[in-house]
């Protein structure tokens, strides 16, 4: 992990378009603007966790629904080969 000291009003580059700027400084709160690219995705690390989280439930379900939708797809074959 690179660590870096900055005070208010620099910045760091990360590669060439990516931009991390030190606003303000008040007690122990840091507030930072970041310039990158619109396509890139930043989030606050504990949205992106749960965001990860949410993930993982949603794909559990969707096993589920999978099956769900796998036996409906057999039950149809079975009515057309029935017919």
């Amino acid at each position: 992990m690179l660590v870096l000291s900055r005070k208010e009003e620099q910045s760091i580059i990360v590669g060439d378009n990516i931009e991390i700027k030190i606003l303000s400084i008040k007690g122990d709160t840091v507030k930072i603007g970041i310039t990158a690219p619109p396509e890139l995705k930043i989030y606050r690390k504990e949205v992106f966790d749960e965001i990860q989280r949410a993930n993982i439930e949603a794909m559990k379900s969707s096993k589920s629904i999978k099956d769900v939708i796998l036996g409906k797809l057999g039950k149809e074959k079975e009515d057309r080969d029935n017919k």
